[in-house]
């Protein structure tokens, strides 16, 4: 009995891992689709304006690659699907050997204690004792064979519920792949589409080209303006604190530090639309980016969340819009492109507090965009390296 225990475990194991890979996988489409969604609510907020512009290109780009790791998370569950369907068609086949075999073993055992002539008159078989000691043998022995019959029969029903078990999941698993496969027909219809734009809308940027570049230069010389007067700020409030920071604030900061790597997004929903440092232009490759931050675009009417319990140091206007610097002992989070505020200067905050409501601005498509530092002290740190995944 033990042995078909364990055979049945193992069983039990090797369908539950495998289902755990199907899951993790369903997890990540689950994922990338909520993340389609949300980039499909910023295409439909610059669709007042019927111009191709770089946003509404990066935005398609974006949906196009999200698209394709949709298709292959989708191409792996399916795979999955098929080891696991495979792997349980196997296993059902072992398990009705087993039943054939436990049967075959329960005939042989009626055959050999002539059970047969003990079922046609038990109580002769128990008078035809030559002693009384033969009759105690006897009668044992009846109830011994009871015993191993018993035992036979219910080894052969554990055997046939793992059978229907098996059975039961391979039903559900043809009925993901279904599902699956359906999935990743409609995402591939949707992923034409969204190339057949992509094509369209670059052909008509590369008729404006000149124009968008000295609009891009332009916007390079108001940003490097802007990382200027952010830098001073930081500098002098830097220079004001030096050497007098609190024990509480030291043991803050000792947690911003440790939390490196884990820290919120500083919006609920959204994806980093500059990187940090010097790059290529996303659709321009001679143009040089310069980002002292990053860039996070959002949907219209999301708020900026502190990344970090702390104290708001300032709130200032740059550029037309709100800026918050919060304060996190020697550390110091960024927040630029606010239209609204809640929060005040001296306000202590928490983690995932609302800041304020980020700016939807209409002259550039209608982008809702967010410029996002940190500092150590006065010295520039890369954002994406502090946030969670």
């Amino acid at each position: 009995m033990k042995r078909y225990f364990i055979i049945g475990l193992g069983i039990l194991l090797a369908v539950s891992l495998s289902a755990q890979t199907v899951k993790e996988l369903q997890q990540q489409q689950k994922e990338l689709k909520e993340q389609i969604d949300n980039t499909n609510k910023m295409l439909q907020q610059t669709q007042k304006s019927k111009t191709s512009t770089v946003n509404k290109l990066e935005l398609i780009n974006r949906n196009i690659k999200n698209q394709k790791k949709l298709i292959r998370t989708i191409d792996n569950e399916i795979g999955a699907l098929d080891r696991e369907m495979k792997g349980l068609q196997n296993r059902k086949a072992d398990l009705e050997a087993q039943k054939q075999q436990l049967k075959d073993q329960y005939a042989t055992l009626v055959r050999e204690t002539h059970y047969a002539q003990m079922q046609q008159s038990p109580l002769l078989f128990l008078l035809s004792s030559n002693s009384f000691q033969q009759l105690v043998r006897r009668i044992r022995y009846m109830m011994e064979f009871g015993h191993v019959k018993q035992d036979q029969v219910a080894r052969i029903q554990a055997v046939q519920i793992d059978i229907d078990t098996q059975n039961d999941l391979l039903a559900a698993n043809r009925k993901s792949k279904q599902s699956a496969l359906k999935s990743q027909q409609k995402q591939q219809e949707q992923l034409s589409r969204d190339e057949r734009k992509q094509k369209q809308m670059l052909e008509e940027l590369k008729k404006k080209e000149k124009t968008l570049k000295a609009d891009l230069a332009a916007q390079q010389k108001r940003v490097a303006a802007l990382n200027d007067q952010i830098d001073k700020l930081i500098k002098a409030q830097a220079k004001a604190t030096k050497n007098t920071l609190t024990k509480e604030q030291q043991l803050i900061g000792g947690d911003f530090e440790n939390n490196k790597g884990r820290l919120p997004w500083p919006v609920e929903k959204g994806f980093i639309s500059g990187q940090f440092g010097k790059h290529k232009h996303p659709v321009y490759d001679q143009v040089t980016i310069d980002n002292h931050g990053i860039y996070l675009q959002t949907t219209e009417g999301s708020k900026a969340r502190a990344v970090f319990k702390g104290t708001v140091t300032s709130c200032s206007i740059m550029e037309g819009c709100y800026v918050v610097i919060i304060q996190h002992g020697n550390y110091r989070s960024v927040y630029f492109g606010l239209s609204k505020l809640q929060v005040k200067q001296g306000d202590e905050v928490v983690t995932k507090q609302d800041l304020g409501t980020i700016r939807t601005d209409a002259e550039q498509d209608n982008k809702t965009e967010m410029y996002f530092q940190i500092y150590k002290g006065t010295e520039i740190q890369n954002p994406s390296l502090w946030l969670a995944n």
